[in-house]
């Protein structure tokens, strides 16, 4: 059987017993549930642990193995402007969805006031984790690592991943004897973590049946049903960016049917709706990359790692609707330069978002700050924190889509041809 169909049992069941639970009001399931959770995040962890020594390896020997710094920076050039436009384009197809459906008008002020006060614990946390926005000099220096090793050991894969650059940029400069053992311990490095990747995989449909089952039965459907409007809002541009603005950039920039793109990418969509992180789904999209979609060694691996850094399409929209929906709520009009505002800001914030499950909360402040409504900032992250863990699992599935979309457009940009037989891609795999 096929990983991605292990893992959908696994998420179907996990999901059924989850609202078992929750909507039979069946406290010993529940508890029995909760105790699995080690388990998915153990799975998350382990996953997790491989991500800096592959990311520091696959940027390396991919941008060494490229060669000509002048290829480098066109490929490089291509990724970035396709990240951004694609994450500008989700923002601002936020904000239109936004200002068409309201959806913040059509809570009451009481309801507002009580789920306010039912979260407000943990949204102070959120509050206290942001840091303050940086200006554009703050955010360059910020980008330039002091020590790497620590970038590696805090998990700041920004300064991380600009190192990495650096390096392998340096390393295709030298000359083809003194490039070749440098390039070989990097690609063996990451060879060694695709071992490793392929024996934690085995656990992956168990942890995602744990993952699922813990927050479906902890989700509160008094909630959701509150937030049903802005849940659904969400969840329906996100589908719409998927449908209308990356399966089109697919056919047109890369050639390939969408219906056939998603078809090869499914595993990945599920394991990123799985665990909410694009840093932790980076193995798997890289290996789907390559063989599945066909794109070479050197662009997968230089263009995938910096997608799960600064590509956050499904982030951005989110944040776009959150900063609306927070606004409406309070009777606070946003104007055209604010709206503006919101999409600059939006798409530079993508850019420091970690890939995490929860980095787009922290993030959203600095957008709300931006537009004068951080007096609102605590309160409105606790309207919507009871409902962002099934929104986080969403958008990240559209996160990792980008990155795929933008390694299949660049790959076939540079010449390359795309799309192994399906069959032999899934036989190696």
């Amino acid at each position: 059987m096929a990983l991605h169909h292990k893992i959908l049992i696994g998420m179907a069941a996990g999901l059924a017993a989850g609202l078992t639970a929750n909507l039979g009001g069946i406290e010993w399931l529940r508890t029995v549930l909760g105790n699995l959770e080690p388990l998915g995040l153990a799975f998350i962890r382990l996953i997790t642990m491989i991500v800096v020594p592959l990311v520091v390896a696959s940027i390396v020997a991919g941008a060494a193995s490229i060669g000509d710094l002048s290829r480098l920076g066109r490929v490089g050039a291509k990724a970035v402007v396709f990240y951004l436009f694609t994450t500008a384009a989700a923002a601002a197809l936020g904000l239109i969805l936004s200002d068409l459906v309201r959806p913040g008008s059509r809570i009451d002020p009481a309801t507002r006031d009580a789920l306010a006060a039912r979260l407000s614990g943990s949204a102070s946390e959120f509050v206290q984790r942001a840091e303050p926005s940086l200006s554009f000099t703050g955010f360059v220096l910020k980008l330039i690592p002091r020590n790497p090793v620590q970038a590696a050991a805090e998990f700041d894969l920004l300064p991380l991943i600009f190192f990495a650059l650096i390096f392998g940029a340096a390393v295709a400069t030298l000359s083809s004897e003194r490039r070749a053992p440098i390039v070989g311990l990097m690609e063996a490095v990451s060879q060694a973590c695709t071992v490793i990747i392929h024996w934690v995989m085995k656990l992956a449909p168990y942890a995602v049946f744990a993952l699922i089952a813990v927050v479906s039965s902890r989700f509160g459907v008094d909630l959701l049903r509150s937030l049903l409007v802005y849940t659904l809002l969400v969840l329906g541009g996100l589908a719409l960016h998927n449908f209308l603005v990356l399966a089109p950039l697919v056919r047109v920039t890369a050639r390939i049917g969408p219906r056939e793109f998603f078809r090869r990418i499914a595993a990945v969509q599920l394991f990123a709706f799985s665990t909410s992180s694009s840093n932790a789904t980076l193995p798997l999209t890289l290996e789907t990359a390559e063989r599945k979609l066909g794109v070479s060694n050197g662009i997968a691996r230089f263009v995938l790692p910096l997608g799960a850094t600064i590509n956050m399409d499904g982030t951005a929209l989110y944040q776009a609707i959150a900063v609306m929906f927070i606004a409406q709520i309070y009777a606070v009009p946003m104007s055209l330069s604010q709206h503006l505002t919101i999409v600059l800001t939006v798409t530079l914030a993508a850019i420091g978002t970690a890939g995490v499950p929860g980095a787009g909360v922290i993030m959203l402040i600095i957008v709300l700050q931006s537009v004068g409504l951080g007096a609102q900032a605590e309160t409105g992250i606790a309207l919507i924190l009871g409902v962002d863990r099934i929104l986080d699992m969403a958008r990240t599935v559209i996160n990792v889509t980008g990155d795929l979309a933008c390694a299949a457009f660049v790959a076939r940009s540079e010449g390359e041809e795309l799309l192994p037989p399906l069959e032999t891609a899934e036989a190696e795999s």
